[in-house]
């Protein structure tokens, strides 16, 4: 089992970095924002687990091992395979995942892409009791970190998703005010479309 894997990184797309480990590069499966820290170059520490299947190996990777262990318990939810178990962390923080589940509220996961409503019913019931609620105050963002919030929204607004789902999904995705503080317009959008995922895009006026 690979837990964890700690080098430099060698390249880095959508879904997955590249990072070169005593000179082999290990292709890693990892959450958008993952990829939006993995800077070319870089030394990256990922938690890590492998997944073997007849036809694959696939190694999935984290920034924290909390990230890593809902991971490991999103698995052994009926339905729920790596890359949905996956596309749920990179859409919900472990905190958002935690309360959900003890608020026996399934609508978070109905947002993933890849989720269905029954899925995300199994979810909250095959987790309940595993994870503890966290139910983190944020701080009040600065002004700076409206605008930055309320300038995305409108970008998502004229790629063709409804207002509601636009400011759903940034304020989703912006819970982190500190972290909204440092982002750019630009960093910010990419994170909010990366959560939305093509499946989510609808009329504007939907």
């Amino acid at each position: 089992m690979i837990s964890s894997v700690r080098g430099r990184v060698v390249h880095a797309d959508a879904d997955s970095v590249v990072v070169e480990v005593g000179g082999v590069g290990l292709a890693v499966a990892v959450p958008p924002q993952v990829v939006h820290t993995a800077h070319l170059g870089d030394e990256l520490h990922l938690h890590t687990t492998l997944i073997v299947r007849e036809d694959a190996l696939s190694l999935f990777g984290f920034g924290s091992r909390e990230e890593l262990a809902v991971f490991t318990l999103l698995l052994g939810v009926t339905g729920v395979g790596p890359k949905s178990a996956l596309g749920v962390l990179s859409t919900l923080t472990v905190a958002q995942i935690a309360d959900a589940v003890a608020a026996d509220d399934d609508a978070p996961f109905r947002r993933v892409s890849g989720i269905g409503p029954k899925t995300a019913k199994l979810i909250v019931v095959q987790l309940a009791g595993k994870l503890a609620p966290v139910h983190q105050a944020q701080p009040p963002r600065t002004d700076a970190a409206t605008a930055v919030v309320a300038q995305v929204t409108q970008a998502l607004v004229g790629l063709g998703w409804s207002e509601r789902t636009a400011a759903e999904a940034v304020t989703s995705v912006a819970d982190d005010a500190s972290a909204i503080d440092r982002a750019s317009v630009q960093a910010l959008l990419r994170l909010t479309l990366a959560a939305l995922g093509p499946a989510r895009k609808e009329p504007a006026g939907g």
